[in-house]
């Protein structure tokens, strides 16, 4: 019996990377990354992979076609591309805001709209969104990435309305601290991207980033195992979870939120 085939974006490295390896012996995998070297090393890796930036509409039209014309369906989607953009919402220019979000949510749409019309041929499929435990509760300097993760748990909530009585289910994965090169890919995003030494919060930068300071949340942080047990159910179970938490501090918050007043939690956010 051949193996159900699974689009996964974000393989370069960290959790896109480890669910496409621990996925591999159960389905036919399908890892993408944006660039040539990366998909290279996966393909030399035994992974049948491609070239996929999310932000461009031919790059998506182009893996999917590949992708039905070799294994004629498609199983399942696990938009996992995305990066972290640190900065206070006062210093996060438009420009930066907007490539956020090319990223983080447009791509995401795209590539979830394009895949959707697919399932509905079909008559089955699903849906793996990766957003975040920052697309339920905001901390300081996250402003740009709190927004793209809020934006995709809207667009999920939505799309399961719509999706209401068929086969296609619409899961959201809200991750916590997990060990990867996030922070790390952050803090240069965050080099590149915004004016720090004019700001007004820059000993506060100078301390948690451009002095390699630990996040407070790091005795919370993971391995990508927890990631990887729920992306597993969500591809097996008869009806998957709408949502699933990862880590500890995601639990945490997120309950945090649903008992406490607002101004309640605001004060524990700003220690966070």
């Amino acid at each position: 019996m051949s193996r159900k085939t699974v689009l996964i974006t974000g393989c370069s490295s960290g959790i896109g990377y480890d669910c496409a390896k621990a996925l591999a012996k159960e389905y036919k995998v399908i890892a993408t990354a944006r660039k040539d070297a990366d998909v290279a090393r996966l393909k030399s890796e035994g992974f049948e992979a491609y070239r996929l930036d999310v932000t461009k509409s031919e790059e998506i039209d182009k893996v999917l076609d590949v992708v039905l014309k070799n294994h004629k369906t498609l199983y399942a989607v696990f938009n996992n591309a995305g990066y972290g953009l640190p900065g206070a919402v006062e210093d996060i220019s438009k420009e930066a805001l907007r490539e956020q979000f090319e990223t983080n949510f447009f791509g995401m749409w795209e590539l979830t709209a394009k895949a959707v019309k697919i399932f509905r041929i079909q008559g089955y499929g699903r849906i793996i969104n990766h957003s975040s435990i920052l697309g339920l509760v905001s901390l300081r300097f996250r402003g740009a990435y709190n927004a793209s993760k809020y934006a995709i748990e809207a667009l999920d909530d939505t799309l399961r309305l719509e999706l209401a009585g068929t086969d296609i289910f619409v899961s959201t994965i809200n991750t916590g601290p997990v060990r990867s090169k996030f922070r790390e890919n952050a803090i240069k995003m965050f080099l590149r991207r915004v004016d720090y030494k004019h700001s007004f919060f820059y000993e506060e930068y100078k301390a948690q980033m451009l002095e390699a300071k630990e996040s407070s949340t790091a005795v919370f942080s993971r391995e990508s195992d927890v990631v990887i047990t729920n992306i597993r159910h969500a591809l097996r179970a008869k009806k998957p979870r709408p949502r699933y938490y990862n880590t500890e501090a995601t639990w945490i918050l997120a309950f945090l939120k649903r008992i406490l007043p607002t101004s309640w939690l605001d004060r524990v956010l700003i220690k966070v």
